[in-house]
């Protein structure tokens, strides 16, 4: 029996937030802005939303696999995005799936392509829902829907001690991978905050960034080889190290999202599980002061495997608003050698730009689960959380995340958090709150991750919540940085996506999509139309 999750939110329906976290949270939120409470919409049950009835019939052969019951339809017709939530807080699902499809292997997934071809179905794959782009969302244009979930696609099938790679079904989920590595040396080690819902398949689909801030940022760098399944037929990619023949086939299907064909399973590359590291955190008077630090260590070619800078007011409990210092939180980690070598040249070199690391935080020590490394990971962890209780109290809670050059950064920076500060002000009618963080970062430049805060009308909340991410989404664009760094492109990107990659690439790519997918069937929207 697989765990239920949340419908209308993050998470199993089983957990949450405590009333002692949810109690103190309200609390500085209140403070901040200057309320006295909230008046909190509860969570939708399941009949408290009304959907229109399937528009297909399941053949007699598909229906062990395939579910057209109420709640499956409703789990998957929204991603987890704040919009996501506020839509299934206001009970609003008007284009559900028509049904949900369970593959149990490649063959399933032929069949039931076969199926969507014969009736004029639109096919989504769905991995783990987790996206927060509507990714896997249904338009109001398609006239039938079949979602493809994969996650009785779950196993690691094969492991190859000696390159250290895997080959492993495209379903399963991160925690498994890692549960099914247990008895090995090896772990794949790719983490991001939507690791404990969100399959392999879905990291390849949509470019996943993962828990390496340096190097290895993106799931591009552990992929060996695919096997795909499209509309027209099957293709596997060979397994090698690197190599120069051609554009690469690989490349073509990771970031595809789903409008190619179906990622069926990986070889993927491991690496022995660390046993050495080295944590530290490091205080800077101004988050510009940090990122000259972050500058200088990436293109020292150290390459920690944390090295993230986040504003003070954002990563620490308890910081005043007028707070201007920044945090670093940095990390070494290897299987192999000692890291103080590392540590030490690092740490150097923040303090050149004004950094002091926190007492007893550097060498071979716990410190990234204390200080003020374990304060921003314990916020990080739990922060997916929070948004439906942010929806629930008409608080705008958001983030979008950019890259850009370091040459660009301080003007670029400066102008985005100008846009989004007046953007909050101007769309909701007073000020918000507006912060900034380095997730990755790379010898040419940063990915900088955006959090917005607000106080919403709950009768216009959706509106004034789209109209306000989708102004600073554009302002990215608009100034030289990409729509995203690691969360895809989605419907809700794709506008944006339109202005950034070049016409004739997408040409390209509507050729390929109608060699793969002659009548598009596949996630139609996403990327280009057909």
């Amino acid at each position: 029996m697989m765990r239920q999750k949340k419908f209308y939110a993050w998470g199993y329906a089983d957990e949450g937030l405590s009333d002692e976290e949810i109690g103190a949270w309200e609390s500085g939120i209140a403070r901040h802005y200057g309320l006295s409470g909230f008046d909190v919409t509860p969570p939708p049950a399941p009949e408290d939303i009304v959907l229109r009835a399937p528009r297909l019939e399941v053949p007699a052969t598909l229906q062990p696999i395939v579910r057209s019951d109420h709640l499956t339809r409703l789990e998957h017709s929204y991603g987890k995005a704040g919009f996501d939530a506020c839509r299934m807080f206001m009970r609003l699902v008007p284009t559900p799936p028509d049904a949900v499809a369970f593959p149990e292997n490649e063959e399933d997934i032929v069949r039931i392509l076969a199926w969507c071809d014969t009736i004029g179905a639109t096919a989504i794959p769905y991995g783990g829902g987790s996206s927060v782009v509507k990714g896997i969302e249904p338009s109001e244009a398609f006239e039938k829907v079949v979602t493809i979930s994969m996650r009785r696609m779950e196993r690691v099938v094969e492991v190859d001690p000696v390159s250290e790679a895997a080959r492993i079904q495209g379903g399963v989920y991160g925690p498994s991978i890692e549960d099914q590595l247990r008895d090995t040396p090896l772990t794949l080690r790719h983490y991001m905050q939507a690791y404990q819902c969100s399959t392999l398949g879905g990291w390849i689909a949509t470019r996943s960034g993962g828990h390496f801030a340096t190097l290895y940022t993106h799931i591009d760098d552990f992929v060996e080889s695919l096997r795909v399944v499209t509309p027209t037929g099957s293709l596997e990619t060979r397994r090698l190290p690197g190599s120069g023949a051609g554009p690469s086939p690989d490349r073509m299907f990771i970031g595809s999202e789903g409008i190619l064909g179906i990622i069926t399973e990986a070889w993927v590359r491991l690496r022995k599980k660390p046993t050495f590291r080295a944590s530290a955190s490091v205080r800077f008077p101004d988050f510009l002061a940090g990122a000259e630090a972050v500058r200088a260590i990436t293109q020292a070619g150290l390459y920690p495997a944390n090295c993230r800078l986040l504003e003070a007011r954002e990563a620490l409990p308890d910081v005043p608003w007028q707070n201007e210092e920044a945090v670093l939180v940095l990390a070494f980690e290897s299987a192999d050698h000692p890291l103080e070598a590392w540590m030490d040249r690092a740490l150097e070199i923040c303090r050149d730009h004004g950094g002091v690391a926190d007492t007893g935080s550097s060498g071979d020590t716990p410190a990234h689960r204390s200080g003020a490394a374990g304060a921003w990971r314990d916020r990080f962890i739990r922060a997916p959380y929070y948004t439906e209780h942010a929806v629930a109290r008409g608080l705008l809670a958001t983030t979008f995340e950019t890259a850009i050059t370091w040459d660009r950064f301080r003007d670029f920076h400066a102008l985005v958090m100008k846009i989004a500060a007046a953007t909050i002000k101007d769309v909701s009618g007073r000020e918000g709150t507006v912060t900034c963080r380095m997730t990755h970062v790379y010898p040419d430049g940063p990915c900088l991750y955006f959090t917005l805060g607000g106080i919403l009308d709950k009768r216009i909340m959706l509106d004034q919540f789209m109209t306000i991410l989708s102004t600073c989404t554009a302002a990215t664009v608009e100034h030289g940085g990409t729509t995203t760094h690691h969360h895809a492109v989605g419907r809700f990107h794709r506008p944006f996506y339109d202005r950034q990659r070049p016409e004739l690439f997408a040409r390209a790519l509507r050729a390929a999509k109608r060699e793969l997918d002659p009548k598009g069937l596949m996630n139609p929207g996403v990327l280009i139309d057909p």
